[in-house]
């Protein structure tokens, strides 16, 4: 676990071992790690999601999305998803649109994470 400063902004970067990120509980867990440092963002490890949280169907996603929005956080979720996207053109939407805001992104790395708060 690590705070770290990207563009000035407060960032929590949550380490690659952990409990899954499989639903609201555990964005709970997160958000109250990232409240104690003072993170504006999280960033999470795309080999912390849980089973289901890429195939939209399951809710996961969205659920856990709108538990870090609510509570003012940016999220970004660091890695490869290329797979999942390709097996999934509505993932692959959700994941153009996501990118296309200013609270939720799909990056594969942190330095594309810093460009986009550059």
């Amino acid at each position: 676990m690590s705070l770290r400063s990207l563009h000035g902004v407060p960032t929590w970067a949550c380490p690659l071992d952990g409990a899954k990120l499989d639903g609201e509980r555990a964005a709970t867990d997160i958000i109250g790690e990232a409240f104690g440092v003072d993170a504006k963002l999280v960033a999470i490890p795309v080999e912390r999601l849980g089973d289901g949280f890429l195939d939209l169907r399951t809710r996961v996603a969205g659920e856990v999305i709108q538990k870090f929005v609510n509570y003012g956080f940016q999220v970004a979720f660091v890695g490869d998803v290329s797979a999942a996207i390709a097996r999934s053109t509505a993932l692959g939407d959700f994941v153009r649109e996501s990118n296309r805001g200013r609270h939720v992104w799909f990056v594969a790395d942190f330095a594309e994470l810093e460009s986009k708060l550059g």
